[in-house]
């Protein structure tokens, strides 16, 4: 997902969140942690196939790991901001439905999403999982009432064909790859679904408060999945889900959190793409998953209506 304010959850799993213009405060060390946040997510896909759990059941130690660490971060920045002095409130029971709500379509985002993963090339599953901005663009046309513009347009063009091209590619592999596809899509439009009610909750406790209470929301509805899924609970060998806890929830997160409101939207568009080349390539090296010319292009395609979905995202959010 994701995904620029700070997001509650990067995006991973998803992509990164929307945001303001570019701030003239930028420097190379937000760059820096813009691009060492992509990269950290991207990993994530494969270790989800490292894992000896099941993919749902990754999902579920993902989120569960890290509550600790979240939790202080969430102490320290409501200290930081000033508590109940003007900065971060605590929520109230409003605020906190906002947030179970998010963390039961962020579960259903990871559930989705793990179970595509184990069935698609890593290249399309990042691309499928990072549709949310593309599905958010499309979301805020019909909300505000008016007709695409051409540059909209042009993204959902190049969506529609791009992601076309890449499921006619995985249907000529096997079916299962082509469902891998679809449960990714699946997963890009729960994020919306995550996104929408977490920002609102985010401008009013802060973004780590807000992941705390979507982790500890949307924990047991994985665990839950995973289980009626008759899917192994239990890692024998921890190393794989603890990184990608780490890696996805805390240090790609955290760099975001850091680095996503320097930027401009663009820039934050192209960004997002390093993490399906990196997830590509981790599919070649480490498994052998091979691109034609077809699955270039159509990686291009979608690639390109992430770029222009994301120059258009605050407006249609």
């Amino acid at each position: 997902m994701a995904k620029t304010t700070a997001p509650p959850e990067p995006a991973a799993l998803s992509g990164p969140e929307p945001g303001p213009v570019s701030s003239p405060a930028s420097s190379p060390w937000h760059l820096a942690a813009l691009l060492g946040g992509n990269v950290a997510l991207a990993f994530g896909p494969w270790l989800v196939r490292l894992a000896d759990t099941g993919p749902v059941s990754a999902g579920f130690w993902r989120l569960f790991l890290p509550i600790p660490l979240i939790g202080l971060l969430a102490w320290f920045q409501h200290r930081r901001e000033g508590g109940d002095g003007g900065g971060a409130v605590r929520p109230d029971l409003r605020l906190a439905v906002l947030c179970v709500v998010a963390g039961i379509f962020f579960a259903l985002d990871l559930a989705s999403w793990h179970f595509g993963i184990e069935r698609t090339r890593l290249g399309n599953a990042t691309l499928f999982g990072n549709s949310g901005s593309i599905i958010l663009m499309i979301w805020g046309l019909f909300a505000l009432g008016r007709p695409p513009k051409r540059r909209e347009l042009l993204g959902i063009a190049a969506a529609l064909g791009g992601a076309a091209i890449l499921v006619g590619r995985s249907l000529e592999i096997s079916t299962a790859t082509a469902l891998g596809d679809l449960f990714c899509l699946f997963a890009g439009f729960c994020y919306v679904f995550y996104l929408l009610p977490a920002q609102r909750a985010r401008a009013r406790i802060g973004q780590w408060s807000v992941l705390l209470l979507v982790c500890l929301s949307a924990s047991p509805v994985l665990l839950g999945i995973a289980w009626q899924l008759g899917e192994p609970l239990w890692p024998t060998d921890w190393t794989p889900v603890i990184v990608l806890a780490l890696s996805s929830q805390v240090v790609g997160q955290g760099l975001l959190v850091f680095s996503l409101r320097h930027f401009s939207a663009l820039v934050i568009g192209l960004a997002l793409l390093t993490q399906p080349a990196i997830a590509a390539t981790i599919g070649w090296l480490a498994f052998g998953e091979t691109l034609a010319p077809m699955d270039v292009l159509g990686m291009v395609l979608v690639g390109a209506a992430l770029v222009l979905a994301k120059t258009s995202e605050r407006k249609a959010a």
